[in-house]
């Protein structure tokens, strides 16, 4: 709350995944293409083969224009984002890994310098010394992953560093390996994709053949062995982190299956190359591009998700406030704004104490600086569309305000404000969509109401605590509902009709009867 809000209408998070998807596709093929272009020179001139040495010369130029050219100006896009959509986090990160940063900068200042000499050099250096320069520029380049590789997992898995603040501890945390060997197969898998699109516009088609068939032993054993990769990186994920894409959370279980499933198809794709190599076009290669673009952005939008509701792990949550007070750093911990207010707490608002005359201005303000983060009234993620899907009433979007940690098996934030600004939020989200009390009232069908009033924390499952735990009498079910803070004193205080009541519970019971809670709970052991 340090700083001004910067308003992105269609959603800062989308804006954030659009720059940073594209730059990861073109950055990770710098890698690996690194590698393809040193090791298919040596083949090249072991085996005198000049046409494949012109070709490559050629995909050099093109290297060089997506990687250096694009992938320098997307990653400073990267930067220019993130320091004004989530500025806290951008300067956490900086000071956190101040000397990782200046290393990573000095290898990618090698990178470019050798990329350049190696393009430059074609002709006019001998192939020893060139090959020296492409061994120099796949090195920085890879030591470059290597240091983003542990800031970027550190912002999933903080491991010990948010105790101890030790630059190791959280540079090397428990999802850095795995990630990175994870990572190392994408690029070698792209650096074939990137090479089938040059190898396809060749006319001569015996060399297209050729350099098909040999893209093709990058693609293939490297997609081959990346979902070996990817349960080992599940596997170093803790639960409570990876249980957001595990169905409650909808972005998560979405793109996770997106991911898997455009691998596949990548995959196949990459063995009908090796049919009728010398037959292989542009429009097929770049379909193969776009599948693995799709395949990637979807691994990186399930990274992001999963690590709700926080930026950095444990640390920073995604509304830029601390999870827990950190001494003379300046910024606000939850505990803090929840002790003094949001509107008295952030810098750049202009209401300061909420009465009746300003309640939705003051929601609205209290909208930006505490959920436009992650959120938008209309657009990404929007609110008003949620609100009229689930038929939230103002009285329901007030408790669910109160209770909104809990929601989604907590992928946000708690709400920090008071109960006034509370209500002020919950006015101004209900001015957007206006959903009267008798339309939430209408509701009854059993599945209707679970869905509208308890699908946000709870999901259909053997081992979720409302299937678990619910009496199986009905008459007791349906009257334990009427006050749901009894259940759990940390539940939204939602009041249900004694229909609704009556009906939620006899859907419940008709889906618990297929359900084996037995092994669910020995699954849990």
């Amino acid at each position: 709350m340090n700083y001004p809000v910067w308003d992105v209408s269609f959603g800062a998070g989308l804006l954030i995944a659009m720059v940073a998807t594209l730059h990861v596709f073109v950055s990770h093929f710098a890698v690996g293409g690194g590698l393809f272009l040193v090791l298919t020179e040596h083949r090249a001139r072991r085996r005198g083969d000049t046409e494949l040495l012109a070709w490559l010369k050629r995909h050099t130029r093109f290297f060089v224009l997506v990687t250096v050219v694009f992938g320098a100006i997307s990653g400073v896009g990267i930067w220019f984002t993130i320091g004004l959509i989530s500025p806290t986090a951008t300067s956490d990160l900086i000071h956190i890994f101040v000397w990782g940063w200046a290393i990573e900068w000095i290898f990618f200042c090698l990178e470019i310098a050798s990329a350049l000499l190696y393009y430059y050099g074609w002709d006019k250096l001998s192939p020893a010394r060139h090959m020296e320069f492409g061994w120099i520029y796949f090195i920085s380049s890879y030591l470059s992953l290597v240091i983003i590789n542990g800031i970027i997992t550190f912002m999933l898995t903080s491991g010990a560093w948010p105790e101890n603040h030790n630059f190791w501890r959280g540079f090397f945390n428990p999802t850095y390996l795995p990630s990175l060997v994870f990572r190392t197969a994408i690029c070698l898998a792209l650096a074939g994709v990137y090479a089938l699109i040059t190898a396809s516009v060749q006319k001569d088609k015996a060399l297209r053949a050729r350099i098909v068939r040999w893209s093709a032993l990058w693609t293939i054993p490297s997609l081959a062995v990346l979902p070996a990769c990817g349960w080992w990186y599940i596997r170093s994920i803790p639960p409570y982190v990876w249980q957001n894409a595990r169905g409650m959370m909808p972005t998560a279980s979405r793109f996770a299956g997106f991911a898997w499933v455009l691998l596949i198809v990548v995959f196949v794709l990459a063995l009908l190359t090796l049919v009728r190599p010398a037959k292989i076009h542009l429009a097929f290669s770049l379909l193969v591009a776009v599948v693995a673009f799709g395949a990637m952005a979807s691994f990186e939008f399930v990274r992001e998700s999963i690590r709700l509701p926080y930026v950095i792990s444990n640390y920073l949550y995604a509304n830029s406030l601390y999870a827990a007070t950190i001494p003379g750093d300046g910024g606000f911990s939850l505990a803090e704004v929840q002790a003094a207010g949001i509107l008295p707490s952030a810098k750049w608002v202009s209401i300061h104490s909420i009465t009746p005359t300003n309640q939705l201005a003051a929601g609205q303000q209290i909208f930006r600086v505490s959920c436009e983060s992650c959120h938008t009234e209309n657009s990404y993620r929007g609110l008003a569309p949620a609100i009229v899907q689930h038929q939230w009433d103002l009285a329901k979007i007030t408790v669910l305000i109160g209770g909104i940690n809990f929601m989604h098996n907590g992928v946000m934030p708690p709400f920090a404000g008071s109960s006034e600004e509370r209500a002020a939020l919950a006015a101004y989200l209900h001015s957007l969509a206006p959903v009267s009390t008798q339309a939430t009232e209408s509701i009854t069908d059993g599945k209707a109401v679970f869905q509208h009033n308890c699908m946000m924390c709870h999901e259909v499952s053997a081992t979720d605590p409302l299937f678990v735990n619910l009496d199986k009498d009905p008459k007791t079910a349906a009257d334990s509902l009427k006050d749901l803070t009894t259940i759990f004193p940390l539940m939204p205080d939602l009041k249900l009709t004694a229909e609704q009541r009556t009906n939620l519970v006899g859907w419940i019971n008709t889906q618990r009867r297929g359900m084996n809670f037995s092994a669910a709970a020995q699954g849990g052991n």
